[in-house]
């Protein structure tokens, strides 16, 4: 499968960012949120197939040693193809000198052991909707 990579997306594209957040079980905002978050990330990425966008990831950063992974996404039908390692390779090595923190989404927690993350002992979080993140297995 020939894929091409891009750093930026149209106007026109952030909708299907929303719907791809929403298939996967992602938390998903109205797409201008989606676009604002983009953009004031240090790193994006967007995969496309024939023209068409299907998938994508970011990364927060100061650009010298911490950086945080958000919004891994594949539309389902592209799933198990070797995208999310293309977009994951891409974000670590737009940022070579940084340590990486993510959150998975419960059960794609192997998918990262393969590339090279482990679980955290001391990982904490506070989620605007607690009591949902806890019943969709994020927290204690």
């Amino acid at each position: 499968m020939e894929i091409e990579i891009k750093h930026e997306l149209p106007d026109s594209d952030w909708e299907i960012v929303s719907q791809t957040l929403k298939a996967v079980g992602m938390a998903y905002y109205e797409p201008h949120v989606h676009k604002k978050a983009f953009e004031n990330s240090h790193t994006s990425i967007f995969v496309y197939y024939i023209g068409r966008l299907i998938g994508f990831g970011r990364a927060i950063s100061d650009g010298v040693y911490q950086a945080a992974i958000y919004d891994v996404a594949i539309i389902p039908e592209f799933q198990k193809k070797g995208i999310g390692t293309t977009i994951i390779k891409n974000i670590l090595s737009n940022l070579p000198s940084c340590n990486f923190i993510l959150y998975a989404m419960p059960g794609k927690e192997d998918f990262y052991r393969k590339l090279g993350f482990r679980k955290m002992k001391t990982g904490m979080a506070v989620f605007r909707n607690a009591d949902n993140m806890k019943f969709r297995g994020f927290t204690e």
